[in-house]
């Protein structure tokens, strides 16, 4: 029986190795030996929108449109917390939560496996990192959308 264990764990270990060490192929059609989002520029989601470090320069944001100087949305950066923007800003008007992709890998522990979006009336959206499956961490701004009509929320 623990001959069986010990093989099953083995046979595991062996394909999680092969699958790590597996070349990616980038849109070309030609091999590449580190993976495409590390050897490539980010790029925005958006038309017109802006990649931007976060105020620690620990990941990078985007910011879409440019708000107006003496708004709410001038004050906010990317990387504050929602309690510290709620303390500068105010609460929002409205607040959905949705999962992400990330939800559903095995083994992710990063903060983004849910996303949290603020309407903020005359201004546009927030959105934040959520936090990780188990429902810790997350509450990291992450994109900052200047859209006075509120149109950023029904997206």
């Amino acid at each position: 029986m623990a001959a069986k264990a010990s093989m099953g764990a083995l046979a595991l270990a062996v394909l999680i190795a092969g699958c790590a060490s597996q070349k990616t192929t980038n849109q070309s059609g030609t091999a590449d030996a580190t993976p495409q989002a590390a050897s490539e520029k980010t790029q925005p989601s958006t038309p017109g929108a802006r990649i931007v470090k976060s105020r620690n320069g620990q990941f990078e944001g985007e910011i879409i449109g440019n708000p107006a100087p003496k708004s709410k949305f001038a004050k906010v950066q990317i990387g504050m917390t929602m309690r510290e923007v709620n303390e500068l800003i105010g609460t929002p008007n409205d607040m959905i939560r949705h999962e992400t992709g990330k939800r559903w890998i095995p083994f992710y522990f990063g903060n983004d496996a849910q996303r949290l979006q603020t309407l903020y009336k005359g201004e546009g959206c927030l959105t934040y990192t959520g936090g990780n499956v188990f429902g810790g961490g997350g509450n990291e701004l992450i994109r900052i959308a200047v859209d006075a009509k509120g149109t950023c929320f029904e997206e």
